[in-house]
């Protein structure tokens, strides 16, 4: 779904020996099931339960055809935003960042004892790539990609809300048109101070930390996806494998076509409403037909409102009765 450059690639893949952090839980990304993880509240909070707080948002992999979208949520105390985020550990936009460095900055936010994580409480919902198509594809009512990332969010800051945490200000890199965003999040939440923005992981710093955490959560699924297949052995295997599991990304196109089962395709970790998988499955398995059966006689078949028709006299007549009693007081003949 979208389109990367060199560079870009490189960035949006996977660092060898990537830190997996509590967020990743094995299980859940193998069958395939999106789930949330929230760190403990931080002590810098938890002593003062008043303490005001600022809280940013941000996502990883949207546009990847392999593995989860995940979004990162990171609050700490206000006074302490830029001195601690920006100024003291450096936090920018994943994407600028490299995956060694992001991966090192969220193992300081998950090692006790270090500032980060006695200041910081952070979150990830991770959403499965199947759970991601299965509502894209819909027959009716399709739950387009907009609308599940606006729901991981919303849920993800209630969540935060329902522990407790004083939050004061939010801050949101955006989905679509930043106004309406962030005034549906303002009837959400109406004492809150929030800002939606473009680029907002590269203007706020609890954003910046935000995207670190769902970009490194991310990177580490990944792992556990591409281990599945038994090549767990090296993470460089990843690289040469899959890559960055972007559709312009020569490596994971490469591995799709010659890893695809001509007729379930592929793994949990494959997202099927994408055009990439769509377009590999009508071609490489046009020798598969399905015959769906039908019945002998079609003008026989059940119908939903033959459960409704009456089809004796003396379902006639009690059905009579039935309808009769909203249009005549009940009395005892009716009894």
């Amino acid at each position: 779904m979208e389109g990367l450059d060199t560079a870009d690639i490189e960035q949006e893949t996977p660092v060898k020996n990537v830190f997996i952090a509590p967020s990743i839980h094995d299980e859940d990304i193998l069958l395939g099931t999106s789930y949330t993880h929230h760190s403990p509240i931080p002590k810098a909070i938890t002593e003062d339960a008043l303490t005001e707080c600022v809280l940013g948002v941000d996502e990883a992999g949207r546009g990847p055809v392999l593995g989860p979208m995940v979004y990162g949520l990171l609050y700490l105390p206000l006074a302490s935003h830029r001195s601690l985020l920006a100024e003291a550990h450096h936090f920018d936009d994943s994407k600028v960042l490299t995956p060694a460095v992001r991966s090192s900055l969220m193992q300081t936010l998950c090692t006790p004892g270090t500032e980060l994580y006695h200041s910081c409480g952070w979150a990830a919902r991770v959403m499965s790539a199947r759970d991601i198509s299965a509502g894209m594809l819909k027959p009716a009512g399709t739950y387009n990609l907009n609308a599940q990332a606006m729901d991981a969010t919303i849920e993800l800051i209630k969540d935060v809300f329902a522990k407790g945490v004083n939050v004061k200000e939010i801050y949101i890199d955006t989905i679509g048109s930043p106004s309406v965003y962030q005034k549906k999040l303002e009837r959400i939440f109406p004492t809150t101070m929030i800002t939606v923005a473009k680029k907002a992981d590269s203007l706020y710093p609890c954003v910046s930390a935000a995207s670190v955490c769902a970009k490194v959560t991310r990177d580490a699924a990944l792992e556990v996806c591409y281990r599945s297949y038994g090549l767990e052995e090296d993470l460089e295997a990843v690289v040469e494998g899959w890559g960055s599991g972007y559709p312009s990304d020569a490596r994971c196109t490469t591995w799709l076509k010659y890893n695809m089962d001509p007729f379930f395709g592929w793994g949990s970790e494959c997202r099927f409403s994408w055009g990439t998988a769509k377009d590999l499955l009508e071609t490489k398995a046009s020798d598969f037909k399905i015959d769906w059966p039908t019945p002998d006689n079609e003008e026989q078949a059940m119908r939903v409102t033959d459960f409704f028709i009456a089809t004796t006299e003396d379902d006639e007549c009690e059905s009579s009765e039935l309808s009769s009693w909203y249009s005549r007081p009940v009395t005892e003949a009716m009894f």
